[in-house]
């Protein structure tokens, strides 16, 4: 972990630094066979790319996430990032579900943890203004 983001001020509730790379290793699993579903059916044409779109955003800004965080060291733009992410994805989500349900639901646990990652991203941000 970066001794930056160690520094920094964070609430009482933030969960320890080990629990992260667990979560992502599932939710990494989960992303990519419901997101290759979903670009795979935009490239045969079976739907539009206007509803892969909001997925392939997603990625960016969720890859994106650490660079900011970590490299740029900017509490502010992961924050703003952060927004980008759940924005996306609720979009994503929203837009595939009339043609694939399971999509939608296989992403809930995501969906969860970056509503609760964009809180603590923000009171991170917050604290230490």
């Amino acid at each position: 972990m970066n001794e930056w983001y160690t520094t920094l001020t964070k609430p009482a509730w933030a969960p320890p630094a080990w629990l992260f790379g667990p979560v992502w290793t599932v939710l990494y699993a989960i992303i990519f066979i419901s997101f290759a579903f979903v670009f795979f059916k935009a490239w045969r044409g079976d739907i539009s790319f206007l509803i892969a779109l909001p997925f392939l955003l997603n990625l960016i800004f969720n890859f994106a996430f650490t660079p900011l965080q970590f490299g740029v060291q900017s509490n502010l733009l992961a924050a703003l990032d952060i927004l980008l992410v759940l924005g996306t994805l609720a979009w994503a989500l929203s837009v595939i579900y009339p043609f694939f349900p399971w999509v939608t639901y296989v992403n809930i646990p995501y969906l969860l943890w970056v509503a609760f990652a964009t809180v603590l991203q923000l009171t991170i941000t917050y604290l230490n203004w």
